[in-house]
Formats: C-alpha cells, sequence, structure tokens
C-alpha cells in the first residue's frame, strides 16, 4: 500500500513540473522580444532540421533539438522553395548577387593545334618505272635540298630500252618515230640534260640521276641504296618550312562561332611572349567521330623556321559576337544531371531556386535561354548552400499534406504510424528527463505493476 502511494506522489510531482516548465515555455514564446521575434501567437512549432515535423505547442524534434515556432507571416511568405535567411547570416555566408542583363555573348574560342607541312607545297617523291637505286644522296629524313640537287640514281632496263628506241628512230630519221620516242622518255621522268646528252652522244646512259623538284627539308624518307623499287612506290616527300599549316580543333559545339576569316592568335610554350597572327583559311566539312571535333586550318609565314611540323600550339580564335541575349555571370549556374538552377535573390532575405535553359557558354558569361528576366537579380557566391535548403523545402511543401484541425482539447492530431513523442495509448509524452510524464499519469518509460494495482 506504500509503494502505491509512493508511486502516486511521484506521478503527481512530475505531472506539476510537466505543467509549469510547459506553461513557461508558451509564455516565454508570447512574450516580446522572446525567441521567435514576435509578440503573435504562432501557429505551430516545427523541427529544425525536418519541416514536415509539426507540433501545436513547443517540445523537442525526434533529434532532440527545440522546436521552432512558425507565425502567420512566416507560413504564408512565399511560394514553395522560398527560403528566408537572417541577415547576419547572409553575411556570414558570403552571399553576392549580380544582375540578369542583355547583351552580346563573346565567340572566343580558345582550343590547341598542331603544326604541319603546307601541303599545298609538299612534293611526293615516286619512280614511275621498276628499277633499282644505285646511288642516294639523300641520307636521312630532314636534310635541307635544293631545287636541282641530284637525289638518287637509278636502273632500269624499260628506260635503257626507252633510249635505244629513241636512237633507232633517229638512224631512220621519221619524225613520228623520234618524236614518240622523246615524248616516252619525258614521262618516264627522264631530265631534260640527260634527253639532250642522249641526242648528242648517241649512247645510252646505264643509270638516269632524278633531282629535287623545289627547295625544302626531306621528309618519309623510304629507300635506301640498293633498294627495288616500283612505280607507285614513295621514296621521299620534300616539304617547305617558309609557310606552315596550323590545325586546329574546336568542339562540335563551338563550330557555329567560327568563320572563315575569323583572326587568330598562336602561342607555343617554348617561347613565351612570342605571338603568331593569322586568320582561319578553311574549316573541314567532316567531324571527326572519335573527338567530336571540327578542324580548321590556319596559315602561317615561317620565315625564321621556328614552326615545325608536328609542334603543339595554343589558339585563340576571335569569333564573330551574335545577337543581344539574356546573359547571367557563369559562377551562379548549378548544374545537375537532369537541369541548370540559379537561385533568385528576391530582396528582404528570401531567395529561390529556379530551373533555367542554358545555351552558349563563353568566358565569364553563359546564355539564358528561358527561366530568367532581364533585371532579375541573382546569388553568384554561396547559392549551393541555398539552392539545397531552396530544393529541400519545395519537396516538403509538394509531399506534405494539409494540417489536420485540432480536436475539442486544443491538441493536434497525431501520426499514429511514427514513434516520436508518442506512447502506445495515443497521447504525447514530453520529454521532462527523469520525471517525464504522459497524460495518463503514467511516469514515461516505466511500466506500473498489475500485481499492486490488483491489490489496490
Amino acid at each position: 500500500m506504500n509503494s502505491v502511494i509512493k508511486l502516486g506522489l511521484v506521478a503527481g510531482v512530475a505531472a506539476v513540473l510537466g505543467a509549469g516548465v510547459t506553461a513557461a515555455l508558451l509564455g516565454r514564446q508570447a512574450e516580446p522580444g522572446a525567441s521567435g521575434g514576435s509578440s503573435k501567437e504562432p501557429l505551430y512549432w516545427v523541427a529544425p532540421m525536418d519541416p514536415s515535423y509539426r507540433r501545436d505547442k513547443p517540445g523537442k524534434s525526434p533529434m532532440g533539438m527545440d522546436l521552432v515556432p512558425v507565425y502567420a507571416e512566416d507560413a504564408a511568405g512565399g511560394s514553395p522553395g522560398m527560403v528566408s535567411i537572417a541577415p547576419e547570416v547572409v553575411n556570414n555566408l558570403g552571399v553576392r548577387t549580380g544582375v540578369a542583363s542583355l547583351g552580346e555573348l563573346g565567340a572566343q574560342v580558345d582550343t590547341v593545334g598542331y603544326v604541319r607541312y603546307d601541303e599545298d607545297r609538299l612534293v611526293h617523291v615516286h619512280p614511275r618505272v621498276a628499277g633499282w637505286i644505285e646511288t642516294l644522296f639523300v641520307k636521312a629524313a630532314g636534310d635541307p635540298v635544293k631545287q636541282g640537287e641530284p637525289l638518287y640514281t637509278l636502273y632500269s632496263p624499260t628506260l635503257v630500252n626507252a633510249q635505244e628506241e629513241l636512237l633507232l628512230a633517229i638512224k631512220r630519221g621519221n619524225p613520228t618515230l623520234i618524236g614518240a620516242a622523246a615524248d616516252r622518255l619525258q614521262a618516264l621522268q627522264v631530265p631534260a640534260p640527260a634527253l639532250e646528252q642522249l641526242r648528242k652522244t648517241g649512247k645510252v646512259s646505264r643509270t638516269i640521276t632524278l633531282f629535287a623538284p623545289q627547295d625544302g627539308v626531306v621528309d618519309n624518307l623510304k629507300a635506301r641504296e640498293g633498294m627495288y623499287v616500283e612505280p607507285g612506290m614513295k621514296i621521299m616527300s620534300i616539304g617547305t618550312l617558309e609557310r606552315v599549316w596550323v590545325i586546329a580543333e574546336v568542339f562540335e559545339r563551338q563550330a557555329s562561332l567560327v568563320h572563315v576569316g575569323d583572326p587568330v592568335k598562336m602561342r607555343l610554350d617554348y617561347l613565351p611572349g612570342r605571338e603568331w597572327r593569322g586568320q582561319v583559311d578553311y574549316i573541314y566539312p567532316s567531324l571527326n567521330p572519335k573527338t567530336r571535333t571540327v578542324q580548321l586550318r590556319i596559315g602561317f609565314d615561317n620565315p625564321d623556321d621556328y614552326l615545325r611540323p608536328g609542334m603543339f600550339t595554343q589558339i585563340e580564335i576571335d569569333g564573330q559576337p551574335g545577337e543581344n541575349t539574356l546573359l547571367v555571370p557563369r559562377e551562379a549556374l548549378i548544374r545537375t544531371g537532369a537541369q541548370q538552377r540559379v537561385v533568385l535573390a528576391l530582396g528582404e532575405g528570401r531567395f529561390k531556386s529556379v530551373a533555367v535553359e542554358v545555351g552558349r557558354i563563353a568566358g565569364d558569361n553563359a546564355e539564358i535561354l528561358s527561366g530568367l528576366q532581364a533585371g532579375d537579380r541573382i546569388v553568384t557566391s554561396a547559392q549551393f548552400l541555398i539552392d539545397s535548403e531552396s530544393s529541400r523545402t519545395s519537396d516538403f511543401e509538394r509531399m506534405s499534406a494539409p494540417m489536420a484541425p485540432a480536436d475539442q482539447s486544443g491538441e493536434m492530431e497525431m501520426d499514429t504510424s511514427g514513434s516520436q513523442g508518442m506512447d502506445h495509448s495515443g497521447h504525447d509524452a514530453m520529454d521532462m528527463g527523469d520525471g517525464a510524464v504522459d497524460h495518463s499519469g503514467h511516469a514515461a518509460g516505466a511500466q506500473p505493476d498489475p500485481h499492486k494495482e490488483h491489490a489496490q
């Protein structure tokens, strides 16, 4: 009997203490200048980390944090996704803003290029008859040659027979045969001096010497002395360095920004401070399927031979700017896998994340096709933090159901499927430490002894 009386006294004291603390919390929320910053009556209380957790009076959140009051002006403050931030928090976050404005988007394209021979001045050397190279005057690729210098001597039975046919036609005095035999020798690349020497001496030359068709350097040397060669085989190439080509590559999305005649600046890493200027000579019609790039051809004069085939260059192309369009700072964009967003600054500490359609991006600016208007102020710094809060708030507003009406006792109807703040009898329990009680009079966390109640 004594134990039952003691248990009843403990439960009564705990109930009095709980009621006193609850009254103190409610009184403090109603005082001017107290937490909440308003003398008006709060509509409800929410968890700081979970706006969907709502209660009709102060208390603790499932994470053990004090619930935050929500007033009428806060509940109707804006559309879903809008968040309000105190001025001191805005300052601490380092929030900076910019303005969406109309302007021309720069068309500068920065890319890379590779130096090549000027193919208009590149000559390939091929034999026209089968034979053997007896003497090779050019020993290695890269050797400079002058126009008219000997390249190699060739022994070919076909050339020997063609010379004999010319001598036979000359002996017979048949002009038609003489002309046909001379034309054949010229078609087989027999040099004019060798042909004139044959006419004068009347003796067949065992080998024929071929000469360089132009000044330049030897490239792709494929022959050596004693090698057997056939028609169509490339023996070597001769390219000039007086003028070179630079083949630049631009991405598929940048192809529309570049046109023939656009000015170009070129730099090389091994010559800092040196700059070459040219223009786009040609845009290749096909797209590289592997790199998804379009190739451009740019010609540069190279009087000092600093530019050499195979060099890597940095290219800057000044394209033609387009029409006026809506521009925002590039740093204001928040890119996700599904969409791109910016954070609007609505004034008085209010912000909202909105989806935008982005067009071209060049330099520090981005083109906005839809989602903004000229004059809108957007956040350019710390927008990721605001966007995450705005997106979360907007999602909760869409998913949350309207608040249930209060019952006759003034308490909000709770969701009995969860266990936060609920006991199995359906009453909400306030956590008051060791003396926590529920409205049934039992100590929270303590189970009554059925044997003692029965004895009572």
